[in-house]
């Protein structure tokens, strides 16, 4: 592959006497090739995403806090890479910024709040999972990234909005929805003020902001990474996942297949979920699953549903050409194939989330919250009794607290939630499941996050790869989805795609 293109960077004084590197849209594997060769630092790279930040944070508010240690843990990780006699080999991410979502609790300096002011001065009692195994890979906590206030389970207002962040942008275009949930780690993403960030999805967390801002995201099977030290909203549906830049020179699916292999595995804070999926994990990684060829003799099935576009849509257009592509790199797909029950797997209203969820979250909530050393909340209803205390504006608005009103009174997990849970359990198994298996698909194919719901019910993983850009310049993606375990096959075939199309462009900050 060529080398990233030799530029100084204008934000980063610190770089001018050093050799020339490209930043701004620099991947993991260009930033490793900068650190072994000399011309960058940790430090350096550290400074370049903190002024970034301090320059676009006003118009974006995709970060909520910088981590004032930042810089002190670079410059650790260029100690620890090239001197002395603790002298540590670089791994992929050794040395390398890494944003978090605000619900990903660490045990620093930082605050972990999931947008809202209520957690603000909380103190957790150990860094989540996904942390711990991030600070062992030496990566570096840049900070934390702006997201729906609670994960947009407070109401339903969404739109990547929180108390604390407040309104996040869409980088290409700035009037523009960025979708919500994990938005912060999205933006960040896209628009180059970070090179990794770990967002969380229950549904659509990952996979519609990582569309909607031109960036990949991956969101593993549930219980191949740590839940454990994540504010929770089901541990049913719950995982982590990240978005990466996805540029064609070095092509960041790859640089997201390095972050999967740092930060999947067993965590005994989280045991019969991580041991469970722990099978599925390949020996030697999932690197090696990065594959040019990875599209050829893939059963790719296209489900009837989620293609509703108007007549000369862009985007129908788009996705039909990438169809034409797939088949040309050897693909087998299949087009207009049924889920059975699919509209009642995407109501929420009848298929049991409204059931079941509720419940879930009150439980999970109130066990986090007990858990960390200090909180100025310890339950769902000393939250809400906060934002009464505390209104802002989103929170007077008509469903302000609705989710977290019908959630408070419900007294637990009885009869009624477990036959919600077994009939998704049921649809599932006879909807995307019965599918897959009796057409022996690797993968279904669907637009955005539309398939989001349908995935999340039984913890499947999806990776979503940039497509292309609406008439107004907005992105979309397209997304794989397969069945629990099957990340080494969605990594062959979105690295693939990514490798033929090259679709992603810079953020344009159109207006």
């Amino acid at each position: 592959m060529p080398r990233p293109a030799v530029v100084i960077a204008a934000l980063v004084p610190a770089l001018a006497g050093a050799h020339s590197f490209w930043i701004e849209e620099a991947t993991v594997a260009s930033i490793q090739l900068g650190f072994n060769n000399g011309s960058l630092t940790s430090v350096e790279l550290v400074r370049f995403y903190l002024d970034r930040i301090s320059s676009l944070n006003p118009l974006l508010h995709a970060v909520i806090e910088v981590n004032p240690d930042a810089l002190r843990q670079a410059a650790g990780a260029d100690v620890e890479c090239c001197s002395g006699r603790h002298r540590r080999a670089r791994g992929a991410l050794h040395g390398v910024p890494v944003l978090l979502k605000d619900n990903i609790a660490t045990r620093d300096v930082l605050n972990t709040t999931a947008g809202s002011f209520a957690l603000l001065g909380s103190v957790v009692r150990r860094d989540a999972g996904v942390v711990r195994q991030l600070r062992h890979a030496g990566a570096v906590v840049l900070g934390k990234a702006n997201m729906d206030e609670w994960a947009n389970f407070r109401s339903f207002s969404g739109g990547g909005w929180s108390a604390r962040g407040g309104k996040g942008g869409n980088p290409y275009v700035l009037s523009a929805t960025p979708c919500g949930l994990s938005t912060g780690s999205a933006i960040a993403a896209a628009a180059s003020m970070t090179a990794v960030t770990l967002g969380t999805e229950t549904d659509g967390s990952i996979l519609c902001p990582a569309s909607l801002n031109s960036v990949v995201g991956i969101k593993p099977t549930v219980g191949l990474t740590s839940r454990a030290g994540v504010i929770p909203i089901t541990p049913r549906q719950a995982s982590t996942g990240w978005h990466n830049k996805d540029r064609p020179i070095c092509g960041t699916v790859a640089d997201a297949v390095h972050v999967l292999d740092a930060i999947v595995g067993y965590d005994p804070v989280d045991a019969p979920a991580t041991m469970a999926a722990s099978k599925y994990i390949p020996p030697g990684g999932y690197t090696q699953f990065l594959k040019k060829d990875g599209l050829r003799g893939k059963r790719i099935g296209v489900p009837n549903g989620f293609f509703n576009f108007p007549n000369g849509n862009v985007q129908q257009m788009v996705y039909t050409q990438h169809l034409n592509t797939m088949r040309k790199q050897g693909a087998i797909v299949i087009e207009k194939l049924d889920i059975e029950n699919l509209s009642v797997l995407l109501d929420s209203q009848n298929n049991g989330q409204q059931i079941a969820l509720p419940a879930e979250f009150k439980l999970s909530l109130n066990s986090y919250l007990s858990n960390v050393l200090h909180s100025p909340v310890r339950s769902l209803a000393e939250i809400i009794a906060f934002n009464n205390a505390h209104p802002v504006e989103e929170n007077m608005k008509e469903n302000g607290q609705t989710v977290f009103l019908v959630a408070e009174n419900t007294t637990g997990i009885g009869a009624l939630e477990r036959a919600a849970i077994r009939q998704l359990n049921k649809l599932s198994a006879n909807g995307l499941k019965k599918l897959m298996r009796e057409h022996e698909l690797d993968a279904i194919m669907t637009p955005n996050n539309a398939a989001s719901s349908v995935l999340a019910i039984d913890g499947m993983p999806a990776i979503t790869v940039p497509a292309g850009y609406g008439k107004q310049g907005v992105p979309f993606g397209l997304c794989f989805g397969g069945l629990r375990g099957y990340e080494p096959r969605l990594i062959e075939m979105a690295y693939a795609f990514e490798q033929v199309t090259m679709v992603r462009k810079p953020p344009t900050f159109l207006p």
